[in-house]
């Protein structure tokens, strides 16, 4: 028999709700970059380079390879939220242990083909020797970790979808805490080394796993979470199958514009190879201040369009991106006040310094110009209308790839950075072109 629910009532869509979802957000990101700088810290203090090579380079390896399956959090937030907001809190916590075993059976394949995804990473990106040996040691540790770090990808998702981001800053600083306090213990005081690092994420990332299913307790407490009917039910996994994979695609192609730049800009010398090093921090930056809201329109509009409230629909869609707006205008300020000294900070070269200062107006723009691209992204993830956003990606990547070969030949490094920018202003017109299909949806 089918199923009969009652959309839950829409709550209302305030500026202190959109705050207490994004606040967290941004203050878990803060403390991402904190995480990096004391795993090279504290193997900077064995006094030798290879070491800090070794956790660099395994590092992102591994990030690498755990952002393919980056697509969980981002579709079990649009999933959840409308879940929710049909007022079907059976399917919310099928979706909870669905993720779950995704990310846990997603882990252990990765435990299984390490030898070929280690031997592929340093093909693609060859080290020396003993950097490569140290590197290998530090991922054959980490790596036991992948089923944890992945479903964490999952328990974020279903956390923001219910609006639980304070959880997820919980979560993110217990973890980044607990990395911190071992790799201090493990490297300085038992002198571990490069393993000792890879120890300390091993075990931050299995307590982040068992925190973030106790900070998910309530949904165990009732039997729907184990309803294996529902949790293996073939619609909602086809349905899963098909939001994940058009994601996954989606973001494919967005990673294909950043790797495409960096290579770009490589053929421009090392000097501005590093510059521009240094200049995507800005971008980060940005991502860190923008994701907050963006996570908001997720939830908030996966709710109102599962509820079917189209104004709730387009007050969460305003509401949110007018915060987001407010905080771009204020990076793009505080770009232009304090570029120059974050890129002195950043670089120690007085040619590198110049040079970066050269392409920093394109920084100050960048928040401004990529405000649309990033909350129609929340939007349109929240609507789960990913079939959208892959496609409108694939128009995207082209036009940034078209705007290369235009501009970078008659401007150099100006065109390429401009490519750039375009980049972010052909997602936002080619997804807003869809927002009205996404709305029609929601009636």
């Amino acid at each position: 028999m089918a199923e009969v629910l009652q959309a839950a009532a829409p709550r209302d869509i305030t500026h202190g709700r959109v705050l207490k979802i994004a606040l967290p957000i941004v203050l878990s990101n803060a403390t991402v970059p904190i995480l990096g700088a004391v795993d090279t810290g504290v193997v900077g203090q064995m006094g030798l380079a290879a070491p800090i090579g070794a956790v660099g380079i395994g590092a992102v390896i591994l990030s690498a390879i755990y952002w393919v399956f980056g697509f969980l959090r981002m579709g079990t937030t649009g999933l959840a939220a409308q879940a929710a907001g049909q007022g079907n809190s059976a399917e919310v916590a099928a979706i909870l242990t669905r993720v779950v075993m995704i990310g846990l059976g997603g882990g252990a394949v990765l435990i299984v083909l390490q030898p070929l995804l280690f031997w592929a990473a340093f093909a693609i990106s060859p080290a020396s020797a003993e950097v490569e040996d140290l590197a290998r040691g530090y991922m054959a540790i980490r790596i036991w970790s992948a089923p944890a770090a992945i479903a964490i990808f999952g328990l974020l998702g279903w956390l923001i979808a219910k609006e639980r981001t304070g959880a997820v800053l919980v979560l993110q600083v217990w973890m980044n805490g607990v990395n911190i306090v071992l790799d201090l213990w493990f490297v300085l005081g038992l002198g571990w080394g490069v393993n000792g690092v890879a120890v300390a994420t091993f075990i931050a990332e299995w307590s982040g796993l068992v925190l973030g299913l106790w900070l998910c307790r309530a949904a165990f407490r009732v039997p729907d979470w184990r309803d294996w009917a529902r949790v293996f039910d073939r619609e909602k996994l086809v349905r899963m199958a098909q939001v994940n994979t058009d994601i996954l695609v989606r973001s494919l192609l967005l990673q294909s514009i950043f790797l495409s730049f960096l290579m770009f800009a490589s053929d421009f010398g090392d000097v501005t190879l590093a510059s521009t090093q240094v200049l995507v921090q800005f971008l980060q930056i940005t991502a860190y201040g923008l994701d907050g809201f963006a996570f908001a329109a997720e939830a908030m509009v996966g709710q109102a369009l599962g509820a079917r409230a189209i104004v709730a629909l387009r007050r969460a869609a305003w509401m949110s991106s007018l915060w987001g707006l407010i905080v771009s205008v204020g990076l793009a300020a505080f770009f232009w006040a304090f570029g120059p000294w974050i890129i002195d900070v950043m670089a120690d070269n007085a040619d590198v310094q110049s040079e970066a200062r050269v392409y920093l107006p394109w920084m100050v723009a960048a928040p401004v110009l990529g405000l649309a691209s990033w909350m129609l992204d929340g939007i349109f993830i929240g609507a789960t209308r990913t079939g959208d956003m892959r496609n409108m990606m694939v128009l995207s990547a082209a036009g940034y790839f078209a705007a290369v070969f235009a501009l970078m030949p008659a401007f150099g490094m100006h065109g390429l950075w401009a490519a750039m920018s375009l980049s972010f202003v052909f997602r936002a017109i080619t997804l807003g072109a869809r927002y009205p299909a996404l709305e029609r949806a929601a009636l």
